[in-house]
């Protein structure tokens, strides 16, 4: 019998440390805690696995601190089973307000509004093309009221509505 046929590992398992090993573990942990506190619509537009999406609804009804600390346990080992992997982390760290990624959209967000206000239409096409999904008539609506408001310098809470509708919009292309 030979060693191949003994151990189920990976050449990359073998050489990484029991504490390496244990770190990663934490991180995807991590992740599954993230996911535990989304929303049900947040988790809707999220690429997993129907085993971890039921993982993670089967976590809501549980109540006591070591039953949800071993069921966390578990909904790591899920996660590090999942295909796309990396885009449910960049996908989750979008909706941690301290990430990168979560900066990147609001900073994308801001300059396309400013350029919608300062441009019109032009910009209001090339916004389009960026977001497909994004309703014409809303968003040119929006655009002119918060435009309005810059020419009269007041502030009716127009550029907030734009933002976050850029926002919701960037949110489903990325």
């Amino acid at each position: 019998m030979s060693d191949d046929n003994e151990h189920d590992y990976n050449d990359d398992e073998l050489l990484k440390s029991k504490s390496q090993l244990k770190r990663e573990m934490h991180a995807l942990q991590d992740v599954g805690k993230h996911l535990m506190d989304l929303r049900p619509d947040q988790l809707a537009g999220l690429p997993m696995s129907d085993t971890l999406r039921t993982a993670i609804e089967e976590s809501r009804r549980i109540r006591q601190h070591e039953a949800r600390r071993r069921h966390l346990q578990y909904i790591g080992k899920v996660i590090r089973q999942e295909e796309q992997l990396e885009e449910l982390t960049r996908a989750v760290a979008a909706f941690d307000a301290g990430s990168e990624e979560h900066t990147r959209r609001l900073h994308l967000a801001e300059r396309w509004r400013d350029r919608l206000i300062s441009e019109g239409d032009d910009a209001v096409t090339e916004f389009l093309e960026y977001c497909p999904g994004a309703e014409v008539q809303h968003l040119r609506n929006l655009v002119r009221n918060a435009r309005r408001d810059a020419a009269k310098d007041v502030n009716t809470g127009h550029f907030r509505k734009l933002f976050r509708y850029l926002r919701e919009c960037i949110d489903e292309v990325s």
